[in-house]
This record gives structure tokens, C-alpha cells and sequence, in this order.
């Protein structure tokens, strides 16, 4: 069966609304790379304030922010309903989302209440419009497996959102909730493991097999995935006061799903029909990799309670998850997603004949993906041994902030030869 069989390219929305968000991705990324270059603190403790500085750049001001844009173009054209509005939700999301990660890295930065305040109003406007609109969406949306990941990864999000607007409330001195410490556990669990990695196995699930060309996942594992590793967050997020065995059998049961995931995803890569070098499949296995690396991390601190207690332990699995696997899986999407939707309204506004346009592989030269790749791995590796070895980490920053720029210059090569050969921004 096609891999495209039930998408609505019709209803895809105007190059620029999508567009503003990957372009905006980057420079989060930078100043994260700029973070553990200028401040040796950002990977000494995940509690220091460089260190929740760095964290929020990548999660909010990268991760959602490339998220958020791919929901927007990924709700019309794979759930075929189309955000209410687009335009002024884009606006209305984008901006604030953007000012709000800059002024809640601030307040982290200089401990000052009024820039949490800030972000407290900038991230609630960004949020509360898109998760509005998306709810709109994903109602009227016909269910298959993907849009369920959808579902779910909103939801996630959403929850995830909740629990931060209360804590950065802590933050700026209006409210102190009574379980802070369970809140910080589910806001961290929702986040990384509901939005980031649902919304990846559900995103998975179409493009892994689209794009890569590769088998589609087996139907019990694309029917029951989501829902079950949402099941068991809920239970882990939710109910802090459980029997430690219990809490075990809940976090064993998730580590479990991620595993299944990791494994399955990169043994239909390995039967994918096309052999030929792709930078973009280069991400995902390494986003993959560090995936199972951070399921084996958490597997030695069940059996190692002094590794499960140190400074390096919670450290490793977030660069591990946040930029083994989620960084490069979603930069990899980048990759074939600007390429595809330049090539897509390019051909839709000139009604071009073969040949007369460049293809998707063609507008974004493949040497320049292939080298942001190099500085990529090279800052993952760095970065992890730089845990162990902190004079590694100011090379890793350096090689994250090439690849961040590298990044940022690839896109927007992709744009140049759209608006090269005619393309317009409606």
C-alpha cells in the first residue's frame, strides 16, 4: 500500500506559517551551544540556572518549536483538518513562543521574578492558542495511528504546560504548591516522554516508511504503542505515593516500549529499499542509538544505587534523550521536511514540468547536510564524555554551536532556491 495513501496535500497551509518555526529553531539551538561554551555550570548540575537555561532552550525554543511548525503543516495534510485560522495562530504561537523561551531563560539566567512573569504570560498566550487550535483539529480529525500519537502528545502537552505555568508561578514568588518536587517529576515525564517521544513513534509511523522507504511497522506495534506508553506515564505521572516495586514495574514497562520502538524502527531501516546514502537516515539512527543508550543508562541505576544518586547520572540521560535522540531526530525531519514543502509550492504555483524545477534533494546541497551532521555527532559525543571530563564540554558547545549554524544556513538555502525559481510567500 502506498506509504501516502490518505494524505491531503490540497489542504496544506501557506509555505510561510510552518516555515517561521523551523526557521526560528536554530538560533535556540545556538544559544544552548552558546550556554555550555560561556558557562561551565550548564552541565555541573541539571538544578544550576545555566543548566535549566540550557534545558528550556532545547525543549521549548528547538524541540517545540520545530514541533509545533510540523503540526501545523502535519494536521491538514495527515489528519485532514486543517487548524482553525492558521494565520493568526501561527502569529499568535510562533512570537510569544519564541519571546516567552528567551525571557523564561532570563529569569533562570539572573534569578529575576519579573522575567518569569513575562514568560509566564507570553508562554501561556503561545501555548493556550495553539493547544485551542489543535484540540479544534484533532476533534473533527478521522482517527488512524498517527493522528492518535497526535492525540495523545497534545494531551501531553498540554498537561505538561499546566505543570510548568505552576511552576514558574513558584518561580516568580506568586504561588508555592504544596508537592513541588512530584510536580517538577510528572512536568518532566509529560514533557519528554508524552510530547517529545509520542509525538516522534506517532510521526514514526507515517514518515519512517514515506521517507525512508522503508517496510511499514508492524500493525500491533503502531496500534498499541501510544496509547499504552501514555497509559503507563499517566500512572507514573500521576500517582507519586505509589509502592516502590510498583513504581518499578511502570518505569520498566515504559523503558520496555522505548526499546521495542528503538529496535523495530532501525531493523526496518536496515531493510529499507533504498540503499543509497541519506543524511537524513543518518539522524534517526543515531537518535535511535541514544535511545537504547538511555533505556541501558536507567537499566545500571536500577542495579547501582550510588550511580542512580550522583550528579552524572540524571545529567547523561538527558543529553542522551534530549540530544542523542530528540535533536537529532527532529533535525533529520528538518531535513526532508523544508525540502519537501519547498519543492511542494513550488510546483503547486508554477505548475512546473519535470525537470524545470529542483527536486527535493536538489534544495539543500547534500555535502553541507552531511558536514552539520559531522559537528552534530561530534557535540553529542563530546558533550556526553564532557560529563565525565568537563574540559570536553567547551568543545562540545563548539561543535554544537557549528552545528546550529550549519543548521540554520541549510535552511535557508532550501528558501533561496525556492524564491530563486519563482516561489512566492502567500
Amino acid at each position: 500500500m502506498s506509504t501516502q495513501a490518505g494524505l491531503s496535500f490540497e489542504q496544506a497551509p501557506p509555505f510561510s506559517l510552518p516555515l517561521r518555526f523551523f526557521l526560528t529553531a536554530p538560533l535556540f539551538l545556538l544559544a544552548a551551544a552558546l550556554l555550555i561554551v560561556l558557562g561551565p555550570a550548564s552541565l555541573a548540575s541539571r538544578w544550576t540556572p545555566q543548566a535549566l537555561a540550557l534545558t528550556h532552550a532545547l525543549t521549548l525554543g528547538f524541540l517545540a518549536m520545530v514541533m509545533l511548525g510540523a503540526l501545523m503543516q502535519m494536521l491538514p495534510v495527515v489528519a485532514g483538518s486543517p487548524l482553525p485560522m492558521p494565520r493568526l495562530v501561527a502569529w499568535l504561537t510562533q512570537v510569544p513562543l519564541a519571546l516567552g523561551t528567551a525571557a523564561l531563560m532570563i529569569g533562570f539566567l539572573a534569578a529575576e521574578p519579573i522575567a518569569f512573569g513575562i514568560a509566564i504570560v507570553l508562554l501561556g498566550i503561545g501555548f493556550a492558542v495553539f493547544l485551542a487550535a489543535a484540540v479544534i483539529s484533532l476533534v473533527r480529525a478521522t482517527g488512524n495511528v498517527t493522528v492518535w500519537g497526535m492525540r495523545l502528545a497534545v494531551l501531553s502537552l498540554g498537561l505538561t504546560f499546566m505543570l510548568g505555568l505552576v511552576l514558574a508561578l513558584m518561580r516568580a514568588g506568586i504561588v508555592i504548591p504544596p508537592a513541588s518536587a512530584a510536580m517538577l517529576a510528572a512536568h518532566l515525564a509529560l514533557g519528554l516522554l508524552g510530547w517529545v517521544l509520542l509525538l516522534v513513534i506517532g510521526v514514526a509511523f507515517q514518515v519512517v516508511p514515506m521517507f525512508q522507504i522503508t517496510p511499514p511497522y508492524p500493525s500491533w506495534l503502531s496500534r498499541w504503542m501510544t496509547p499504552v506508553l501514555f497509559v503507563l506515564l499517566l500512572i507514573h505521572a500521576a500517582t507519586p505515593g505509589l509502592p516502590p516495586r510498583v513504581v518499578t514495574l511502570v518505569e520498566a514497562g515504559l523503558a520496555a516500549g522505548i526499546l521495542l520502538f528503538a529496535v523495530i524502527t532501525l531493523g526496518l531501516q536496515a531493510r529499507r529499499r533504498r540503499k543509497l546514502p541519506d543524511v537524513t537516515l543518518d539522524f534517526w539512527r543515531l537518535g535511535m542509538t541514544s535511545l537504547i543508550a538511555s533505556v541501558t543508562v536507567w537499566i545500571v541505576a536500577q542495579f547501582s544505587p550510588a550511580w542512580a544518586d550522583s550528579d552524572a547520572y540524571p545529567l547523561l540521560l538527558a543529553v542522551l534523550f534530549i540530544g542523542g535522540f530528540a535533536v537529532s531526530v527532529v533535525n533529520g525531519m528538518l531535513y526532508k521536511i523544508v525540502p519537501f514543502l519547498a519543492w511542494f509550492h513550488l510546483q503547486a504555483q508554477l505548475q512546473a514540468r519535470a525537470g524545470s524545477i529542483p527536486t527535493m534533494k536538489d534544495m539543500i546541497a547534500e555535502g553541507r547536510t552531511r558536514w552539520q551532521f559531522r559537528f552534530h555527532l561530534a557535540a553529542c559525543g563530546l558533550l556526553t564524555w564532557g560529563l565525565f571530563w568537563p574540559s570536553l564540554a567547551h568543545a562540545g558547545g563548539l561543535m554544537l554551536a557549528l552545528s546550529a549554524l550549519l543548521l540554520e544556513i541549510n535552511l535557508l538555502s532550501a528558501v533561496r532556491r525556492f524564491v530563486r525559481h519563482g516561489g512566492h510567500f502567500t
